[in-house]
């Protein structure tokens, strides 16, 4: 039978969403709330992921063991995720396992806050950022989206800083979450072996109070200025670089040719990057990627080279930058085509691909856009869409950021 979509939104505003497949041999859940850390003010910067790790240590009807025992025995795999613009709670199970998961999930994501709960996990979270500022390239891509948002809040950093995190109360944490975790700021996605209409009943009398806020996302104006940085660090002895440039939105139908014209640049084999830099022994690794975000978006390229060629590395990105658009031929459209297909569909195979890419559409797009119809986009690219993407979004860096050893 074939895979069926379903949609229905509660009186409060939350709407359930779910690819129905009646062949599969297993169901997936996840709620995604639409906040993260573009919607929260420089002083709450990592509120939202804060809040993520807090919906683990209890509601007013489990305690934090007692929401790890009951996940553990579903049997299946969940986890969760905070992201610039998104947060999400998901669980892959067993069919029969479906509406147990999505009770927990609808629990956890009415949690006690409590105090002494608040002030534990603090102390996680600090460690979090203290070992993210250990890892080079997340070091180095914080600092560059600082530098290239500026005081636009998708420059906030996810974790947070230690500083921001330190002078994070508990009652504003209730704050944030009373206007941002509401019912009409929520979607719950499903995919899989399942039955939508009781599953719809279900979540009613988990989700049906909660309370809606009708609140929004704000979009600030955006403003760049090409700038380029250098810092140092005494624990590395490589030369990481990474540039930013603006990029069609995720709302935007030219995504899938920019999309298509980064993985020609940079792909991880077989781009233009690989065979000038990776081939040739100029670099260990770098690759460009095209970042679809709500109403914006970004093409980031990044390497890892010596320090002492790093000059010469940045010239050829920058050259091959230059170059792309006028050297692409049919060959190298079909083949980054057949890649995006296939890493597509190999994602939608199984429910929880088709759950979290539901979730994520739906946190941007009033409509469902069929997986098939997302492939056929693809492979109707043409080198000419390419071209026209790329005389508006040309990928010529805005930002470029080095850290290097010192």
């Amino acid at each position: 039978m074939a895979i069926t979509f379903h949609d229905h939104v509660l009186p409060n505003g939350l709407r359930i969403a779910a690819e129905v497949d009646p062949d599969a041999h297993s169901a997936a859940v996840g709620f995604f709330v639409r906040t993260g850390a573009r919607d929260e003010s420089t002083e709450e910067m990592g509120v939202s992921h804060f809040l993520e790790h807090m919906m683990f240590k209890g509601s007013t009807q489990r305690t934090g063991e007692q929401v790890d025992r009951d996940l553990d025995d579903l049997g299946g795999r969940h986890n969760a995720y905070t992201s610039a613009e998104t947060t999400a709670f998901h669980v892959h199970c067993l069919p029969e396992s479906l509406p147990e998961a999505s009770d927990i999930l609808a629990d956890i994501l009415r949690p006690a806050l409590r105090e002494s709960d608040f002030d534990d996990e603090k102390k996680v979270i600090l460690e979090e950022i203290a070992m993210y500022e250990d890892q080079p390239f997340w070091r180095l891509y914080e600092r560059a989206s600082e530098v290239y948002y500026g005081t636009h809040p998708l420059g906030h950093r996810v974790l947070g800083t230690s500083d921001s995190v330190s002078g994070l109360s508990c009652d504003r944490m209730r704050r944030y979450f009373e206007q941002r975790y509401s019912a009409d700021n929520t979607v719950v996605a499903m995919a899989g072996a399942l039955d939508f209409d009781a599953m719809v009943g279900r979540l009613e009398s988990a989700c049906g109070d909660w309370a809606r806020t009708d609140t929004e996302r704000m979009y600030q104006e955006m403003t760049h200025s090409e700038t380029a940085f250098t810092e140092a660090c005494d624990r590395i002895n490589r030369d990481y670089m990474l540039m930013l440039a603006p990029a069609p939105a995720v709302q935007d139908n030219r995504r899938h040719a920019a999309a298509l014209m980064a993985w020609i640049l940079g792909s991880a084999d077989g781009s233009r990057l690989y065979w000038s830099l990776i081939e040739t022994g100029q670099a260990e690794a770098a690759q460009a990627q095209y970042e679809g975000r709500d109403r914006t978006g970004q093409f980031l390229i990044w390497c890892i080279c010596d320090p002492e060629t790093a000059d010469e590395v940045e010239t050829t990105i920058r050259q091959e930058i230059d170059n792309l658009v006028s050297s692409i031929t049919e060959d190298d459209l079909e083949r980054v085509r057949a890649k995006a297909a296939t890493a597509i569909t190999l994602h939608g195979e199984l429910p929880a691909g088709r759950m979290q890419r539901l979730g994520r559409l739906l946190m941007t797009q009033d409509d469902w856009i069929p997986l098939e119809d997302e492939l056929d986009r693809i492979c109707r690219v043409t080198t000419q869409d390419i071209a026209e993407v790329a005389d508006e979004y040309p990928m010529t860096p805005v930002v470029t950021g080095h850290l290097r050893g010192s």
